[in-house]
């Protein structure tokens, strides 16, 4: 570990995939489970990202507003980009989604080229988000 790396943390990217009817509240509520699964502080949460269809979603625009943050919208062709890299695989999301995991696909995406996942797809009842480590390279926004 680097001299940098202890003294920085990770930047870290969540993506989120959600049904329209999912609340803010559970949507915040996954993402906290998400951190606290990761061993990570809601401070480190550099981004919230998710499909470009779904980003203006009011649920999503509130969940992100609650960590000081606003959605980034990825379209398809970026989420497919990094679907090798997925891990977790839904038959109904790949089907309609051309992904296995849209919050998967989401944080990888968002995080940059040379990004990991910290915590795979979790899921609530309507929404599912993952965790991806940054490169240091990447310009998230």
């Amino acid at each position: 570990m680097g001299l940098d790396e202890a003294v920085t943390p990770p930047s870290v990217v969540a993506g989120i995939g959600f049904r329209r009817a999912t609340t803010a509240a559970e949507i915040v509520a996954l993402l906290r489970r998400a951190l606290g699964e990761a061993g990570l502080a809601s401070g480190q949460l550099a981004a919230i990202a998710t499909a470009a269809d779904r980003a203006g979603e009011p649920a999503v625009r509130e969940a992100a507003a609650a960590f000081g943050l606003a959605p980034t919208a990825l379209d398809a062709a970026a989420l497919t980009a990094v679907d090798a890299r997925v891990v977790t695989r839904s038959g109904r999301i790949e089907a309609s989604r051309g992904v296995g995991s849209v919050a998967e696909a989401a944080a990888l995406a968002c995080a940059g080229p040379a990004a990991r996942l910290v915590l795979l797809r979790i899921a609530s009842a309507g929404a599912t988000c993952a965790l991806a480590v940054a490169d240091r390279a990447s310009n998230l926004p």
